[in-house]
């Protein structure tokens, strides 16, 4: 065999090695794309770029101007988003609809909210009917007094939801003893209201471990008087859980009405908002104002510039260019992942 021949085939041997060792060759080879630089994928969905070992925050808010009206023209340039005060670079961008919905919906069964209680489930009952899309959005309900209890699991059925919702009505008290509070028994919390406990429970055991668009529905007068958590906790519990908190405030006027700002205090950390009609007749009015609040959303998502996992609160503000006495809607911030 000729040297020349044997210095063939111990290149083409170096070689293949080569090739075989080069690791973008290899089966666990990965592939990150990224936008081009300052252009926001705003008319492509969440997911549509591949992301590796990257954590994006996605925020929906919505806009309203000085007469309530929803602003619904804004572009990716009219949007500024800023964590912690530092701005972030928008990879993300887009109206948002069509997200799925995951809805728990707390009840208020205390004796203060008695007598409102079957115009209230009936209301709920259409607004159910209205907002619920076959096999896409689902919901639970949740009646609460001192305690709060589950009135079964998590559904897509707007019929089985409005069953549950009349049982709450059906086992409201008679009108003759709406008004007569319960009796005080020592260590009990029965016929108090505990609505922190129950917003805490509702995020944490129900609501966290679910994907997409996550929203508490409060029906209460916000009057809590036997949670063993405060506001500050289930504000946290919320964020945490990403979810996004509203109220419909109704109350027995006879006894101590609504405390809209108690719900206001509530709802609007997270990015939500409390609705409080006049009077029972106006409650469908309210329900079809949070149905438009669900339904007139933006989407924004960014990738953080602080990366480290230390699991500390970072304050979201997201700001609207160039448009004057309009009001911006969003959760206050996120927690940051924990080593």
């Amino acid at each position: 065999m000729s040297r020349a021949y044997c210095g063939l085939v111990s290149s083409l041997v170096i070689i293949l090695i080569a090739l075989l060792l080069t690791p973008s060759g290899g089966a666990g080879a990965r592939q990150k794309t990224q936008p081009q630089e300052g252009r926001p994928q705003s008319q492509e969905g969440v997911g549509q770029t591949i992301r590796l070992n990257t954590q994006l925050v996605n925020v929906l808010f919505s806009v309203t101007d000085k007469q309530n009206r929803y602003v619904n023209d804004l572009t990716v340039s009219d949007v500024k988003v800023l964590e912690d005060g530092k701005p972030q670079e928008i990879f993300t961008f887009k109206r948002e609809s069509d997200l799925p919905l995951t809805m728990a919906i707390l009840v208020d069964v205390s004796y203060s909210v008695a007598q409102v209680l079957p115009e209230l489930t009936d209301a709920g009952a259409r607004f159910v009917d209205s907002i619920m899309r076959p096999n896409k959005d689902k919901a639970a309900v949740i009646e609460f007094d001192g305690e709060a209890t589950l009135l079964g699991d998590l559904t897509t059925s707007a019929a089985l939801l409005r069953n549950r919702l009349a049982k709450i009505a059906r086992n409201a008290p008679p009108p003759w003893a709406r008004r007569v509070p319960p009796p005080i028994i020592i260590g009990s919390r029965k016929g108090g209201t505990s609505i922190f406990d129950s917003v805490t429970a509702a995020c944490a055991d129900l609501l966290a471990k679910e994907a997409g668009r996550k929203t508490i529905i409060l029906f209460t007068d916000g009057y809590d008087t036997t949670s063993f958590t405060d506001r500050a906790e289930a504000i946290e519990e919320a964020l945490r859980a990403e979810v996004v908190i509203y109220a419909i405030g109704i109350g027995d006027l006879d006894v101590d009405g609504v405390d809209r700002k108690a719900l206001e205090r509530l709802c609007e950390p997270t990015g939500g908002r409390a609705f409080v009609p006049r009077d029972v007749e106006d409650l469908d009015q309210a329900f079809r104002q949070l149905e438009q609040e669900l339904r007139q959303q933006y989407l924004v998502a960014y990738e953080p510039a602080n990366v480290a996992a230390d699991g500390k609160f970072r304050k979201i503000e997201v700001r609207i260019a160039n448009r004057k006495g309009i009001r911006v809607r969003h959760r206050r911030g996120y927690y940051a992942p924990s080593t």
